[in-house]
């Protein structure tokens, strides 16, 4: 491995074992010993120092009969050469931590319902577990996750199932859309409702480019049934207040309204005539990446153990 560069610019070629023996001849005093303490024979080492004087040019040992001596030129190398050794150490201890989950940087991008509803209670196991692993997380849609996965800006992306012939997807939650209501609304004295009774209330609708407003058209289409009257809106939390309000009734992703319906400033109403209306939320990852490893490898496995 090459670990400098020569005085043109061009990569010299200094071996790190060459760097290593010359300063354990430095230490000792003497090529023999040297050579014991590296487990190699010394017309090895001695081949290793010579190349690498010539590679310096420069002479590093005056060869005495009482051993080895550091020349002007290599007392003034000893701090470069230690130097190279302990970035190889320090990066061989990255190295490790990064492939045992110990430390690293991981770079995830996820849609917006996704990075606010699911991703959070995601994201506290995984630090609770790798508490020296960086996160960086962004957002945006779907679309522009499956664009980030692909231009190798995150590791992975979390979203609605896109197809790509460049990503792997990997299912790990289902989130069911929930009916809901404000409190006094005349839906909370029925046991269910019809999709037509829902279709003749103004449904508050989100973020007309996302999935759910895909799969709550698709299921009033597929049942024949024409919604009167809609209001849409650009995302979940200001759909939630508009039905706090009695503005209308929404079918929201069940994580994202969990909170209200506990605390009953919403209500959950059940649909008896709908098909089922539910979005797959899966991790995209580059074909080409190889086998998970290291952080990434963990953060998959605590998605597939949801």
């Amino acid at each position: 491995m090459s670990i400098d560069e020569s005085r043109n610019g061009k990569p010299s070629g200094i071996q790190l074992v060459q760097v290593e023996g010359f300063l354990e001849v430095a230490r000792r005093g003497s090529v023999s010993r040297a050579a014991e303490a590296l487990f190699i024979t010394q017309p090895t080492l001695t081949a290793r120092l010579q190349g690498l004087e010539r590679e310096l040019g420069a002479a590093l040992f005056l060869r005495t009969s009482h051993g080895m001596r550091l020349t002007d030129a290599g007392r003034a190398w000893i701090p470069f050469a230690e130097r190279a050794l302990r970035a190889l150490v320090d990066g061989r201890d990255a190295l490790e931590q990064v492939m045992t989950a110990s430390a690293g940087h991981l770079m995830i991008a996820a849609a917006p319902a996704v990075s606010t509803y699911v991703l959070p209670e995601l994201l506290e196991r995984f630090v609770q577990a790798h508490p020296r692993v960086e996160v960086s997380v962004r957002t945006g849609h779907s679309e522009d996750v499956v664009e980030l996965v692909l231009r190798d800006e995150v590791q992975l992306g979390l979203g609605r199932a896109i197809r790509h012939p460049d990503l792997e997807l990997r299912p790990f939650h289902t989130e069911d859309l929930v009916l809901v209501c404000a409190p006094e609304h005349p839906f909370t004295q029925l046991s269910s409702v019809t999709m037509a009774q829902v279709a003749a209330e103004k449904l508050i609708m989100f973020d007309r480019t996302s999935s759910y407003y895909e799969i709550t058209q698709g299921a009033f289409l597929s049942a024949g049934v024409r919604l009167h009257g809609l209001m849409e809106l650009d995302s979940i939390e200001a759909a939630k207040k508009m039905v706090e309000r009695d503005l209308g009734v929404a079918l929201l992703p069940g994580t994202a309204v969990a909170r209200e319906i506990a605390g009953k400033t919403l209500r959950a109403v059940k649909m008896k005539d709908a098909p089922p209306m539910q979005n797959v939320i899966v991790a995209y990852r580059r074909r080409d990446a190889g086998k998970p490893e290291g952080i990434v490898a963990a953060f998959l496995e605590l998605l597939e153990a949801r």
